[in-house]
């Protein structure tokens, strides 16, 4: 593969996200060096070809993916590119590439890092007062909290205030059973994803679980953010931040329905 390549996709995926973000700001984008993509089948799976090559992650591997949904996906994120190659406009190949670049590496260090947020979940920690954001809280998180509870048998404590609640062991066991059945590399990568920008594993689950919609975890995340934009307002910079996240979210959100 000529070294173009190699040099985009050093931009697409890098270990530390902060450093990524900088490269893909700073690096010009690179000419789009390929006319035809498409997909064909690459072992158990699908693979993106460019001009009848194979695509490949920054570590070398052969970007091959369980489904050919995923796979067309991803093509078309490939083709949708112009004379120039936007590695931003790509969230769907930066986030398989760091699930085989990355999570496949270390899948229980992912899991794990899922259930330490399920530990201490956005959905369990409330508000005490004014009693319209206690209302707005109690109607989006308690259904996702009977969910798994009586999903997962996950009981979960809240709490109010910020001070730390203890969760039960048998709790995180229960969430633990139910995310078992994610535990692949793209699995876990779109979920720890959804994790993070969400600030909870729980919607995450639920998501994934087929629960909620990305829109309505989305939205449950945003209970608190969206009460104080409401009534102080907002600024466009925290605008613009949200929106970003909001594409990435939707990224995730893409790759996991397109698993199924």
């Amino acid at each position: 593969m000529p070294d173009i390549r190699d040099e985009l996709m050093s931009a697409l995926t890098h270990e530390d996200p902060v450093r990524r973000a900088q490269i893909q700001m700073h690096k010009p984008l690179a000419k789009r060096f390929y006319k035809e993509v498409s997909v064909a089948a690459a072992g158990d799976g699908h693979a993106v070809l460019l001009d009848g090559r194979s695509v490949r992650t920054p570590a070398r591997r052969p970007m091959a993916v369980p489904t050919l949904k995923l796979a067309e996906l991803l093509a078309a994120e490939w083709d949708a590119q112009g004379e120039l190659i936007n590695p931003p406009a790509m969230p769907l190949t930066r986030l398989v590439n760091t699930a085989i670049d990355g999570v496949a590496l270390d899948q229980r260090a992912v899991f794990d890092d899922i259930l330490r947020f399920a530990g201490s979940d956005l959905l369990c920690y409330r508000a005490d007062s004014p009693e319209g954001l206690v209302k707005r809280q109690n109607d989006s998180w308690n259904p996702v909290l009977d969910w798994a509870a009586q999903s997962l048998g996950a009981r979960f404590i809240l709490a109010e205030g910020v001070v730390h609640q203890e969760q039960p062991p048998e709790a995180i066991a229960a969430f633990a059973d139910g995310l078992r059945a994610f535990a692949t590399p793209l699995g876990l990568a779109c979920l720890h994803t959804i994790t993070a920008l969400t600030g909870s594993a729980m919607l995450a689950l639920a998501f994934a679980s087929g629960r909620l919609s990305a829109q309505d975890a989305w939205a449950a995340a945003h209970v608190d953010e969206d009460w104080q934009i409401e009534h102080w307002g907002t600024d466009e910079e925290a605008f613009q931040r949200r929106e970003n996240r909001w594409q990435e979210m939707q990224a995730a959100a893409a790759v996991l329905e397109a698993l199924r």
